[in-house]
């Protein structure tokens, strides 16, 4: 068994599915535990060297607009975010601001994030406030002139993004609608998987069909079940498992960024979790 496998295995002897996550009754820093890697804290605001402290940020995430360094989520009162209220946390999720009021560039997915529930922001927030603070400043943005002001994320936000939380779709199964949650929202994949337009709009009508300009190294493949251009030929199990440990059905392992969401994230999480994101998933239509 690898690595990873035995980590998703004691998280799933940790957690059970109950119509939430989490059980409501497991510690509320240990479900926000849980949520934080199913969000794609860790990945995202750990930077990108050997011996980086996971959480305090420094991770360059490229865009064809620029390079964005992730800021310091540690409960340092000066340098992360350990002066935020329980209103400041949610409005950075859910509004896309922090707690001046400054709007947050979409390369932060809170146009995901505004879906979660009150309760998982909450609890996530628990667990961030658990951990040791570190002292580390934020790294600038290095952007083009156009895009050095926070005005221009504004008026982005003002034309593209729609705040609200996820409603359950009644006509789907409990399932369906647990998959849905964890790939539009707590997990975000359509950021990476939907291709963009020129002003770097998710397409949705394309939602998970890939995004081959998603940076200067590395494409995105099409995670809907066509069968020629897409994962049409995996089964539920071929997902989750993959989900779990990497592994495509053809015996190879993936790697790049998607290697780091499997490590921190995927594997993490329950197998009922995993099977719930890939019945979602295999329910989309083809593209």
């Amino acid at each position: 068994m690898t690595s990873m496998s035995i980590r998703a295995a004691a998280c799933a002897a940790a957690f059970f599915y109950a119509g939430s996550i989490v059980a409501a009754e497991e510690p509320l820093v240990v479900r926000g535990e849980y949520l934080a890697h199913a969000g794609g804290c860790v990945t995202c605001h750990t930077a990108d060297e050997e011996d980086a402290t996971p959480l305090a940020g420094g991770r360059a995430l490229e865009s064809p607009f620029g390079t964005f360094y992730s800021p310091n989520i540690t409960p340092d009162v000066k340098t992360g975010i350990g002066a935020w209220s329980d209103e400041d946390f949610s409005n950075a999720l859910w509004e896309g601001v922090n707690p001046d009021g400054d709007h947050y560039f979409p390369a932060f997915p809170f146009t995901s994030y505004t879906g979660i529930s009150r309760d998982d922001v909450l609890a996530i927030k628990a667990y961030l406030f658990s951990l040791e603070p570190v002292r580390k400043p934020r790294l600038e943005h290095d952007l083009p002139f156009y895009m050095s002001t926070r005005l221009a994320a504004g008026v982005w936000k003002f034309r593209y993004f729609d705040a609200g939380r996820f409603e359950a779709d009644k006509a789907q199964s409990e399932q369906w609608n647990r998959g849905a949650y964890l790939v539009r929202h707590l997990g975000h994949c359509g950021e990476c998987h939907t291709p963009r337009g020129w002003l770097g709009v998710r397409l949705d009508d394309e939602e998970l069909a890939g995004n081959p300009e998603f940076s200067a190294d590395e494409s995105v493949p099409n995670i809907t079940p066509d069968r020629k251009h897409g994962i049409g030929r995996w089964s539920l199990n071929d997902i989750e498992y993959f989900l779990d440990i990497g592994m495509l059905p053809d015996g190879d392992f993936t790697g790049g960024e998607m290697g780091a969401v499997v490590e921190d994230s995927t594997s993490r999480l329950t197998r009922e979790d995993r099977l719930a994101i890939a019945t979602y998933i295999k329910s989309l239509p083809p593209r």
